[in-house]
């Protein structure tokens, strides 16, 4: 077996990439701001994710957009944990119900 070297620092690159992408976030975590505008930006942005990756699925059928209103009335009340296991619940029993 040979090892090209090329490929060896590709793969050591994106080895070496990945851990400092890793390492980075503990060394900015401290530096973020614990109030403010940015702090109410980074807390909003796992719903807006998590709406980004839900909504092409929501669109998908007359079944995912029941569940997905069902998701957006209990996320009024719910925690976001709570709703995620709420809405993949939905979706599970509409679809074993209608097909």
């Amino acid at each position: 077996m040979t090892i090209d070297p090329v490929n060896f620092a590709a793969i050591l690159a994106m080895g070496v990439l990945t851990y400092m992408t890793r390492i980075l976030g503990f060394l900015i975590a401290d530096r973020l701001p614990k109030s403010g505008p940015v702090r109410v930006a980074l807390d909003a942005l796992p719903p807006a994710v998590l709406v980004a990756v839900i909504a092409p699925i929501v669109m998908s059928g007359p079944i995912e957009a029941v569940a997905g209103l069902a998701v957006l009335v209990l996320a009024l009340r719910l925690p976001l944990i709570a709703t995620v296991v709420a809405g993949v619940a939905t979706a599970a029993l509409l679809r074993l119900a209608f097909l």
